[in-house]
């Protein structure tokens, strides 16, 4: 039986959504769904869940759940990946507190920024562990990441893991509705093209009948910032560089030098920006989960709707041999032509029975491949800090990032870089 395993699988409403998508695809009947997470409670409830909800499809899959992680891999045709090491407490706790020490404020502090350069840090020796076990018993198989850091995660599992590897992000799916929404106007019938790199891929061409929707677009964008609004930060992007960016304001205030600084403090209100977001986040959906169980599983029959996420489209169109175009994390091999050849970059790319195929972009706009590069800078540095296990590439991440350099000195960084280090504790051996 062929064998669809899913790491992390404690994730029970994401494994609800992507797993819950397998088993309304027809072509995807009667794989095996191998489960396997290192919280014993949340694995059980997706395990009860993601049963109840074949039951009512009636589905042909079969759910197994595992506590030998090799053994739920041993065969595997596809591996979807949804870690998170070290959770909000303690690790997401320490990405931010103790930066606030030194006076460097985050939002999201999941990709990049000193916050994600060390969640990149405690998690890519994981991941690696995967590629090994991946490599010994299940070497062919297509491995979908959806955890971040999106790009470096997905560099390192390619280039040094040996893996066929593709990195799925909603914020290329969502980029042009939410945009269209914000403005008022309708996404009907719209055609776009996206590249760059993840979570700051860029909205090249956005067109409808051939006419170009920018100049409207940018029209309601400049009227749209007189007031407060949720995207204040991508449409101050938009307008100054020329493009909208995939992911959220949130998220781009700390990819950039210039909305988080100390120095002009009424940043922060101009600009709408959410201090601290995600610990909030991890707060609300750790609480949430709770309420959420309890109604999930009041129910005796659980149903599912196929949701939009990528990995069932990507498995069936590799299954049926139909063509599926997703917007996919991969290597810039010659994709786009101004960005580095090391980097992970966010392209078109089609899919079908042979894989994975991205598509030729070309150069970006000047300005926006040098606004990926500053990005690119510290994920390459990352990947050799962790790679080479040497503490100096840390510091060079570090001081390459731009929110963290705009900010700090180059001593600060380095200490901050060091408190980090032995607040992380048993988190990162290899640097103590």
């Amino acid at each position: 039986m062929a064998k669809i395993t899913f790491i992390g699988a404690g994730s029970t409403v994401f494994v609800k959504n992507v797993l819950g998508d397998v088993m309304s695809t027809p072509a995807l009947q009667g794989f095996e769904l191998a489960l396997f997470d290192i919280d014993m409670e949340r694995l059980n409830d997706s395990e009860r869940l993601l049963n109840s909800i074949k039951e009512t499809l009636g589905s042909t899959c079969q759910i197994k759940a595992y506590t030998d992680r090799k053994e739920a891999l041993r065969g595997a045709k596809y591996v979807i990946n949804a870690i998170q090491v070290g959770g909000y407490d303690p690790c997401t706790i320490t990405d931010f507190e103790v930066p606030k020490k030194y006076g460097l404020r985050q939002t999201i502090a999941d990709s990049l920024g000193i916050g994600g350069i060390f969640r990149n840090l405690r998690t890519i020796p994981v991941m690696l562990d995967f590629a090994k076990d991946i490599q010994e018993v299940c070497p062919d198989a297509w491995f979908l990441n959806y955890t971040n850091p999106m790009a470096v995660l997905t560099n390192v599992m390619n280039t040094v893991g040996g893996v066929k590897t593709v990195g799925l992000c909603h914020s290329v799916q969502h980029c042009v509705s939410d945009l269209f929404k914000t403005l008022e106007m309708d996404p009907t019938g719209v055609e776009s093209k996206i590249a760059g790199i993840n979570h700051m891929a860029w909205l090249l061409e956005v067109k409808k009948d051939g006419v170009d929707l920018y100049p409207e677009i940018k029209r309601r964008a400049a009227e749209k910032q007189k007031e407060k609004h949720h995207d204040m930060v991508r449409f101050e992007l938009m307008l100054r560089f020329g493009y909208y960016v995939t992911e959220s304001s949130e998220h781009n205030a700390e990819y950039h030098p210039y909305f988080i600084k100390r120095n002009y403090p009424e940043l922060i209100e101009r600009y709408n920006i959410p201090l601290d977001e995600y610990l909030r986040r991890c707060v609300n959906q750790i609480n949430g989960w709770k309420e959420m169980r309890e109604k999930l599983f009041a129910s005796e029959s659980i149903g599912h709707s196929r949701s939009k996420e990528y990995a069932s489209y990507i498995m069936e169109a590799m299954e049926t041999n139909q063509p599926f175009k997703i917007g996919g994390n991969v290597m810039n091999t010659g994709l786009i032509t101004n960005l580095p050849k090391e980097a992970c970059v966010e392209v078109p790319c089609l899919v079908d029975a042979s894989g994975v195929t991205p598509t030729y972009v070309g150069d970006l706009p000047p300005q926006l491949a040098a606004l990926n590069r500053t990005n690119i800078n510290t994920q390459l540095l990352t990947v050799e800090a962790a790679v080479t296990g040497k503490k100096e590439h840390i510091y060079h991440a570090a001081m390459l990032d731009p929110h963290t350099s705009a900010e700090l000195s180059i001593d600060d960084i380095v200490a901050l870089c060091d408190d980090l280090i032995e607040a992380h504790g048993s988190w990162l051996p290899e640097f103590k």
